[in-house]
Parts: C-alpha cells; sequence; structure tokens
C-alpha cells in the first residue's frame, strides 16, 4: 500500500489553518486548501503493515489502506468507491471526526499516523469536482414504506440506505432543515452547512422525501405514522443534556451549550437575524472539557468574549500516551483544538461549587475549587484542596457535560418502544419492543460520535430491510459485531 518507503520518505502534514485573529472574524472553515501533489505524499505513507487496526478503530469499518493506495495512485474513480461503500458522508467525517481510525494507525506506534481523515475529505470533494458523484437513484422500488423520525447523521444515513434498497423513504424532521448537530449543534468554522445541502440535494433527486417542521405528537400523531407506514426507524439523537446541580445553577446567563451554539448557526445561515445570547465584552466560563466545550470557545470568541476559561473536572492529561494507555487504544492524552488556539484559558481539577449572581438573577461569578485526585481501592476519587476555593467573574456560562439519554417528551411511549432504567430503549438487533419501530444513534447507543452515528443508521437500515423483506443485500458488519452491541445497548 502506497509507496514502499513513503513512511520513510515523508512526514505527517496536514493543511495549514487560517491566522487565528483573522479567522475569528467569520464562520468560514478555517484551512487553507491542500494540494494534490502533498495529499499524494501523504497517502503514500500508508504502509504494508499487514494487519490494518485503522479498520478496529473505525466504527464504520472504512477500508483505508485501498483508498490510501488509489489515492496515491491517483485512482480517483477506485478511491470514491472504496470509501463510498462503507461511508454515506465522508464529507461530514472528512471534517468532523475525531479521527479514532488514525489512533489505531500501526505507523502510530513509533511515529505520526497516516492522516487518514484528511485523505478522506480529500477524496469527496475530489469526487464532486470531477463530478464521480452524481444522483443514483435505485432502479426498482419495493412498494414498502419506511418513516424516518430525526433527519441527524443516524437518521440520514439509514434514510440513504433504505431509499437504496427500493423503499419509499420520509424522514420526518421537527427542525426547519434536515442535519441535526450538524446543522443545528456543529459551528460553521468547522462544519459549513453548504456541504449537507450539497449532499441532502443528491438524496432528494435520489427520492428520499423530506418532511421538515414536523414534530411528532405536535402536528403529527405517532398513530398515523405506525399506520401508513411499515416500518419506522426512531433517530431523535440523545436530545437531554446534563444539568449542573449546584446552586445558582437557574441564575440567567447559565445555558447549556447547545442553546448556544444552535441559535448560532441559525444566525450564520440567516434563519434568525441576532443569537439571543451574546458573548460579546462578557467573562465567559465553559464547564466541559470536551469537543462541545471548544465549540462554545469558538464561538464566544467570535462574538468578542471578553475572557473565557474552560473548566475541566478531570486532571490534565499527559502530552504523551502513558504505559496505561498502550496504542492501539485511543490516546488519552491532552487535545488542543482549533478554537483553544484562538484564546482561552484551560484549568484542570476544577471543581464547580456555586454559581453567585445579583438582586436581578443574573450570573456574576462562580464559585470553584481545586481538586487532587487520588486511587481509593482501584477507584479514582477526588478531595478538595484546602485553601483554594475563590470566586471568578462570569456573565455567561455554557454547560458542555454530555447527554442524559433521548429527549423525556413521550416519543418513544407513543412508538411503544420500552425503555430501560438508564432511559435508553430497549433493543436487540436495532429494533425496539415494538417489532415495527427500530433504533439508530445516540437515543440508542448514548451519546457518541458522528461516525458512530452514521453507522448506526447503516446498521438500522439493514435490520429494517430483512424485516420488510426476509432478506437484504445491504452492507453489514458482520454478526460478531451485533454481539458487542447487544451488550452496549442492555440486551444480554
Amino acid at each position: 500500500m502506497g509507496a514502499k518507503e513513503g513512511f520513510i520518505q515523508f512526514k505527517r502534514e496536514t493543511p495549514v489553518s487560517r491566522d487565528p485573529k483573522q479567522r475569528i472574524g467569520d464562520y468560514q472553515e478555517i484551512y487553507e486548501p491542500f494540494g494534490d501533489d502533498k495529499l499524494n505524499n501523504q497517502a503514500a505513507r500508508c504502509m504494508d503493515c499487514g494487519i490494518p487496526f485503522c479498520h478496529n478503530g473505525c466504527p464504520l469499518g472504512n477500508v483505508i489502506p485501498e483508498f490510501n493506495d488509489a489515492v496515491y495512485q491517483k485512482d480517483w474513480i477506485q478511491a470514491i468507491q472504496n470509501l463510498r461503500s462503507t461511508n454515506n458522508f465522508p464529507e461530514f467525517t472528512g471534517r468532523i471526526c475525531p479521527a479514532p481510525c488514525e489512533a489505531s494507525c500501526v505507523l502510530g506506534i513509533n511515529k505520526d499516523p497516516v492522516a487518514i481523515e484528511l485523505i478522506e475529505k480529500n477524496i469527496v470533494e475530489k469526487a464532486y469536482e470531477l463530478g464521480l458523484i452524481a444522483p443514483n437513484p435505485p432502479k426498482t422500488r419495493t412498494n414498502k414504506s419506511v418513516a424516518v423520525i430525526g433527519a441527524g447523521p443516524a437518521g440520514l444515513a439509514a434514510a440513504d440506505q433504505l431509499n437504496q434498497a427500493g423503499h419509499e423513504v420520509t424522514v420526518f424532521e421537527k427542525d426547519a432543515k434536515p442535519g441535526g448537530l450538524l446543522r443545528y449543534g456543529i459551528p460553521d468554522f468547522k462544519l459549513e452547512k453548504w456541504v449537507i445541502d450539497r449532499r441532502l440535494e443528491l438524496m432528494k433527486q435520489e427520492g428520499v422525501i423530506f418532511s421538515c417542521g414536523t414534530e411528532i405528537g405536535f402536528n403529527i400523531k405517532a398513530e398515523n405514522i405506525l399506520k401508513n407506514f411499515d416500518a419506522i426507524v426512531l433517530s431523535t439523537g440523545a436530545q437531554q443534556p446534563r444539568g449542573l446541580n449546584i446552586k445558582g445553577a437557574n441564575l440567567k446567563g447559565v445555558h447549556f451549550a447547545m442553546e448556544f451554539l444552535g441559535k448560532q448557526n441559525q444566525v450564520v445561515s440567516g434563519e434568525i437575524e441576532e443569537n439571543p445570547i451574546s458573548a460579546k465584552g462578557k467573562h465567559v466560563i465553559v464547564i466541559g472539557g470536551g469537543d462541545t466545550g471548544s465549540d462554545c470557545i469558538g464561538t464566544s470568541n467570535r462574538h468578542g468574549a471578553s475572557s473565557i476559561t474552560q473548566l475541566e473536572l478531570l486532571p490534565k492529561p499527559p502530552k504523551q500516551r502513558t504505559t496505561l494507555n498502550p496504542w492501539p487504544e485511543w490516546p488519552m492524552t491532552l487535545k488542543t483544538s482549533s478554537s483553544h488556539e484562538e484564546g482561552a484559558e484551560r484549568m484542570f481539577s476544577i471543581l464547580t461549587k456555586e454559581f453567585i449572581g445579583n438582586e436581578a438573577g443574573e450570573v456574576t461569578g462562580l464559585k470553584l475549587v481545586d481538586i487532587e485526585w487520588k486511587a481509593n481501592e482501584g477507584r479514582m476519587t477526588f478531595e478538595e484542596v484546602a485553601g483554594t476555593e475563590r470566586v471568578v467573574p462570569c456573565d455567561l456560562a455554557f454547560l458542555a457535560i454530555g447527554y442524559l439519554g433521548p429527549a423525556q417528551n413521550g416519543l418513544l411511549e407513543a412508538f411503544g418502544a420500552e425503555t430501560m432504567e438508564n432511559s435508553l430503549p430497549k433493543s436487540k438487533n436495532y429494533q425496539s419492543t415494538n417489532s415495527k419501530v427500530f433504533l439508530a444513534g445516540d437515543m440508542r447507543r448514548g451519546q457518541s460520535l458522528v461516525v458512530w452515528a452514521i453507522s448506526e443508521g447503516r446498521e438500522a437500515a439493514v435490520k429494517v430491510d430483512e424485516f420488510l423483506m426476509g432478506s437484504s443485500t445491504l452492507p453489514q458488519k458482520d454478526e460478531s459485531f451485533y454481539h458487542v452491541e447487544e451488550h452496549i445497548a442492555g440486551i444480554e
């Protein structure tokens, strides 16, 4: 695969980003174009490793060495065929996936791994440029109808696969446009929305029907969906955000992250004129050290925040893997995002104790304390560090500490899908307790990555197709994978 000694001859190289001082003035993607010759060199770094652990690292099972070799050979037709055989939306994952495949790259044992995500993005963009991606509606129809509830990446992947299988697919979405958190969560400086619209237009031309502004239980009843469709896929995500149970959490100025990010994306797209939550001139505290917290930092910088501080309960990760975190595990190392580069103070091992407010009920400060993590009978616990409690200025706080599960709005009950104690729906092979109703994405397995959502949608589509037709010709993972997934979903 690649050049014989490409991994020795070429070093890992990724696109240069625009200057942080310049890019915080807009919401466009931050990276400069990457030339074909440079990309060819990066593909050449993929070595004939024998056992490609990158396959195991990728939830979609992408055939990574094969498409790397095709790029090295400049065979763009073969490259996009390989990539699309396992991934419905490489233009999404090539921009926003944290690339677990790269963490599992054999080259990463003692060198920088192959730039797989970069190669993936450039394959699909080159394919669009060369006209290799065009509408491809199914040649025959099955006269079976499927309703997909939720137009996030899981729902879109399920709809795409089921449409290609010949079923009549209608996607119901409560928001004004499809995309889920791709559209109303991830900022445009990471994923511009024309990328989504381009793919949606293809799906529409292939026969997928989108019904937006449609919320089950409000302007359409679940019983009508059950009556009028042969199968249903629920893929509304894990929309119940995790709160912070401390004094003052209800003060004005304390928000869940997606309240802020979603509205800003609507401003950028022209759906609304102004974000009701403004960070301009404010001392912003972001609670949570993950990608969503990072997105709040980038957006607050673009608003013109006076200061931004990100708090993390856990200790500061090491810069390199430790012996307790060997390859090919996901590296639990310090990660600096593009938003961090644009400006923010990061604080680790911090416990938030109380939001302080004024007489008007507005947040003005946050009481916090340093903590020390210690091993206690095989478990890690923390203790407050005496004398470190203080109050820091806080005019605006964003909670970016994850999700508890599906929104508790009666949707699952309306479709006859029973839930477990952790609020996730019961499922076996993607099928709910109502045999006609299938589950996919974060609402089935809990909060996870976009690449997992796409995988979930694809696998759920296989089970729906089997339910409707008795068997399926759609591509799927091997059966051993389902045993792992059933365990994740709480099914023994």
